[in-house]
Formats: C-alpha cells, sequence, structure tokens
C-alpha cells in the first residue's frame, strides 16, 4: 500500500487540523484563542500555553513563505505586551505572564535564509515545523517534523549534565587517614622580594669625622714665689790677733 502525498490550500482548514490535534505540535499544549487580529496585515493564527503557563504563538502557512517569520515576531511582540491583559481575560487557564512568550512556525518547508535567521537569534526561542499532509489507503493524516524544536530541547537537558561533571573526581580522593600535604606558602610579591635583603643588612656605619685635635693650652704657671728679703751680710768681725806665748 502506498502512501499518497496530499496538498492542503485553505489557510483555514490547516489552522482547524492543527487545533484539533494540537497535542502533535508539542505535548502539554493547551489553546487558548485562534485567528487574533494584531493589525491591518498580521493575524495570530493560534495561541496557546504549555504545560508551565508560559504562552506559544503558533503562525501557519500552506506554502513556502519567509514573510511568515516577520508576521511571527508581531504576533510575539504584540503577545508579549499584552500578556498580562491575557492572562486577565482568560482567566480560566494558567498562565504564567512572567515568562517571555514563544513562537512555533509551521509550513511545508523552510527556505535556508529563514533557518539561519532563526539559529542566528538570542533570546526568542522559535521552533520550526514542517508538515504533510498524507493518504494511506482511507486514512488522511498531519505529519509534523521538527527542525529547531530538538535543538532547544538539547540545549535545555545540557545543564543538569554540567552538575553531574564535577561529583566524578570526588570518588578519586585520597582516603581521609591520609592528610593532604600542606600547600607550599605562595612566593613574596615582586615588591616584598626587593625589600627583604635590604632591611635584613645592618646598616652601614656612619663614617666618624675627624675632628681637629684640641690645641692643649699649657698649664699655667706656679705662681711666682714672694721674693725673699735680702739677707744682710754679716758683718765681718774684725779679725783677732793671736798672741803668741
Amino acid at each position: 500500500m502506498s502512501i499518497e502525498k496530499l496538498s492542503i490550500e485553505s489557510h483555514h482548514e490547516l489552522e482547524q487540523m492543527i487545533v484539533n490535534e494540537i497535542n502533535l505540535v508539542e505535548k502539554g499544549l493547551t489553546v487558548i484563542c485562534s485567528n487574533v487580529p494584531v493589525n491591518d496585515k498580521t493575524t495570530l493564527d493560534i495561541l496557546c500555553h504549555d504545560s508551565n503557563g508560559q504562552l506559544v504563538i503558533i503562525e501557519l502557512s500552506v506554502q513556502e513563505d519567509d514573510v511568515m517569520l516577520l508576521q511571527g515576531l508581531q504576533s510575539l511582540d504584540y503577545v508579549d505586551k499584552f500578556k498580562s491583559f491575557l492572562k486577565a481575560t482568560y482567566n480560566k487557564h494558567k498562565i504564567d505572564d512572567k515568562e517571555k512568550p514563544r513562537l512555533i512556525l509551521i509550513a511545508p518547508s523552510f527556505s535556508d535564509a529563514v533557518k539561519r535567521a532563526v539559529e542566528s537569534m538570542k533570546g526568542i526561542r522559535i521552533d520550526l515545523y514542517e508538515w504533510e499532509y498524507l493518504k494511506l489507503g482511507d486514512h488522511k493524516g498531519l505529519r509534523l517534523q521538527p527542525i529547531f524544536a530538538l535543538k532547544h530541547a538539547e540545549k535545555e537537558e545540557k545543564p543538569p549534565e554540567k552538575k553531574h561533571e564535577p561529583k566524578a573526581p570526588k570518588k578519586k580522593e585520597a582516603p581521609k587517614k591520609e592528610p593532604p600535604p600542606s600547600p607550599s606558602p605562595p612566593p613574596p610579591p615582586a615588591h616584598e622580594s626587593k625589600e627583604i635583603p635590604k632591611a635584613e643588612q645592618p646598616p652601614k656605619p656612619e663614617p666618624v669625622k675627624a675632628e681637629p685635635p684640641k690645641e692643649e693650652k699649657p698649664p699655667p704657671p706656679p705662681p711666682a714665689a714672694p721674693p725673699r728679703p735680702l739677707m744682710e751680710k754679716p758683718k765681718e768681725e774684725p779679725k783677732r790677733k793671736l798672741k803668741l806665748f
């Protein structure tokens, strides 16, 4: 039994098929409303929220069309501005107005220009799905093939893997009985290493300036002895003549 590819020419027909089988796009999606006018040239095809309450915009096309990316970005900006109003209006739905909305584009094919533009965008999640309408015997069904949705899922799963990576080296640590070697003290900074040798060297003695020898004054002469009184010469007695007997 062969599989036949069918075409969908009506935009409204494709929209009803997606609304009726919204879980084909993503599990946990809930349709809030559809066919919402954003401006004179743009209409929001389907507005949903996921299991976490994040708003999801779905834009559809029955043919390859690069303009749908621009229309989707306009719808994304519109919903982001009025997400608090939408939460109050559709209060039966659990809408998280703190999360930024995301965009899903569904078309039979996408040009390389659109793929590169979506892949280079940062801060905005945009998923691309290519659709096929197939007939197998008496059964008809819509088939959606994700283009970038899987890449986003892989990026979201990477953080938990990084958390487990540092745990592996802990098992290879040395037993607690052996204390870890004490870390060697870090080398002193360059500016300190230059100052330390100078501080350890004894200070050089300053040269003593030789003072000129002081001229020693001769001791004062002893006081002059008082002049002795002039002694009178004894008067010479007249010599006596010895008489001879």
